[in-house]
């Protein structure tokens, strides 16, 4: 199993962008940072404890990144990939 995975293909393995077009696309616009470091390429790697934040469907999302899967799953697979860490508490 390799250490680490291009982020826009983690995005799409983790069903975060329902496109793999669609996680390029979020990858490029400068919007997502991993570790507080903002990223603005798809082929930033991605590794197991990284923390990944970024704007998405009208909410601020905060996620540790638990696995790195080798294909795209079911949901319910996708679901064990990250942890949310972003907390409802103080979102409308």
């Amino acid at each position: 199993m390799a250490d680490s995975l291009r982020l826009d293909k983690f995005l799409w393995f983790a069903r975060i962008a329902k496109t793999r077009s669609a996680a390029q696309l979020l990858a490029e616009k400068g919007r997502i940072r991993i570790g507080g470091r903002v990223i603005d390429r798809a082929h930033a790697p991605v590794r197991v404890g990284d923390v990944l934040s970024f704007a998405h469907r009208g909410r601020v999302r905060v996620l540790r990144v638990e696995g790195l899967p080798q294909r795209r799953g079911p949901p319910a697979a996708a679901g064990l990939l990250y942890c949310e860490l972003t907390s409802e508490a103080g979102q409308a």
